[in-house]
């Protein structure tokens, strides 16, 4: 099943984290200020996830009760939060990404 935006696809604990996340997102000016235009909430079906995302497939989820941005490395998919995303290390391209989120010096 495809992710859906479609909030009558949603359960009851799924709205009530949507509603997290929109409450979260009023007053995270970082996540804010890092999605770009076309911010919307979606439900992956799969993994039971809300999150918002952006046009440019930035995503945001709940980390706990902070909003944070959830980043997936483009050479080999390692996802996670920020301080989740230590990983590669003997893999240059890995380490470049690492850098350019901010997550290594």
């Amino acid at each position: 099943m495809e992710n859906t935006r479609d909030l009558s696809q949603f359960g009851i604990i799924e709205l009530k984290e949507a509603g997290r996340l929109l409450t979260a997102y009023c007053y995270s000016d970082d996540v804010r200020d890092s999605l770009s235009n076309g911010v919307v909430v979606e439900f992956n079906h799969n993994s039971g996830k809300v999150f918002l995302v952006d046009k440019e497939y930035n995503v945001a989820m709940m980390n706990g009760d902070i909003l944070e941005l959830w980043y997936s490395c483009c050479q080999c998919g390692h996802e996670g939060f920020k301080e989740d995303m230590k990983h590669g290390e003997d893999d240059k391209e890995c380490q470049d990404y690492l850098k350019q989120i901010g997550v290594i010096e």
